[in-house]
């Protein structure tokens, strides 16, 4: 059954092409790994909420733009040995984002729908 890594990150927003980048560099090695789509969305329309909300998720800054985006895989254990191994080829690379303010989990898909 597939499997979805969802993510929300707070990205400098003079930092959007630099973010892009990033991503679309590292695509390659997830697909390789197994990844069958990744899904990047720029912030443009995410308001403050009343109890909670994406902007206090990753307690994004005045000049950050919050990033949801969405890899999908195959299964779970394929995610799984990939992020093994991703884990050792990250090591010491510096991030365009503050990765300590990310969210992020794994989910097993209950309804898919297409148009």
């Amino acid at each position: 059954m597939a499997y979805i890594d969802g993510f929300v990150i707070p990205v400098p927003t003079a930092s959007r092409e630099i973010y892009r980048a990033h991503e679309e560099k590292w695509w390659p090695s997830f697909r390789d790994m197994g990844a069958l789509t990744l899904v990047v969305g720029w912030g443009d329309e995410v308001p403050p909420g009343k109890q909670t909300d994406f902007l206090r998720a990753v307690a994004a800054q005045p000049d950050e733009t919050v990033v949801f985006a969405w890899m999908t895989w195959p299964d779970k254990a394929t995610r799984d040995a990939a992020y093994k191994t991703m884990m050792d080829t990250v090591e010491g690379v510096e991030m365009p984002f503050d990765g300590r303010r990310m969210i992020f989990g794994g989910f097993t898909p209950i309804l898919t729908a297409e148009a």
